[in-house]
């Protein structure tokens, strides 16, 4: 018999989507334009804290968001009565960005003048986390209903983001969510994550985020 020859293509997969990434990472660093990925699961609330979001910074920042999602234009046009503009990413049914997806968003942004790209990629904990998408920083939202042990479960979301939102803290109470537990999960998977808590419906933290977010754009920038 012959010899079989093994091709591993996801390895093959993710190496090119690597370079094509920070090619595209070197291309918004030069034309000085901060793409943050936002990530999550479905109900998390990544909608309603990207309007807060854009809401606080409009006015100091010509803002671009990517809406990605397998099908639907529901978020894009809630994204697009802020004032800023909007463009719906279909994916055919993969439930993640890769960078050549993103980059053909960056396409329809760019000639808009965008300071801040903001992409709110496919919602689920798996997918949107093994794909960079040439983002400057990754931010994830985890909400209370979720549970404090999602870190634990899917490690590499928590692993890949520079940033980690604990949405819906108002509601605490209802649910059984440990705090101290969650910190400890999510640092055994990072260290370096920056966690800060919020209320995206009472305003609760979005302050420090907000904060997080011009300090971020301003240090791309130099």
């Amino acid at each position: 018999m012959g010899e079989v020859k093994i091709i591993d293509l996801e390895k093959s997969v993710y190496e090119n989507n690597d370079a094509e990434a920070n090619e595209l990472r070197g291309l918004m660093k030069d034309m000085g334009i901060f793409l943050l990925n936002i990530m999550s699961s479905p109900g998390a609330g990544k909608t309603t804290v990207l309007m807060r979001t854009i809401e606080a910074l409009k006015n100091d920042y010509k803002i671009g968001v990517m809406e990605a999602d397998i099908d639907g234009d529901v978020d894009a046009k809630k994204i697009a009565s802020t004032g800023v503009k909007s463009v719906q990413l279909h994916t055919g049914g993969m439930c993640h960005l890769d960078a050549g997806m993103t980059r053909q968003g960056l396409e329809e942004l760019i000639p808009e003048d965008v300071d801040l790209a903001i992409l709110e990629n496919v919602g689920n904990l798996v997918c949107p986390a093994e794909f960079d998408t040439g983002a400057s920083m990754n931010a994830m939202i985890l909400s209370v209903p979720e549970g404090d042990d999602k870190a634990l479960k899917y490690p590499l979301m928590f692993m890949v983001c520079d940033v980690v939102l604990i949405n819906k803290i108002d509601t605490v109470e209802y649910f059984d969510f440990d705090i101290d537990k969650c910190y400890e999960a999510i640092m055994e998977r990072n260290p370096n994550a920056l966690i800060i808590p919020i209320s995206a419906k009472t305003g609760e933290g979005m302050d420090m985020w907000f904060r997080w977010v011009r300090d971020q754009i301003e240090a791309w920038k130099q």
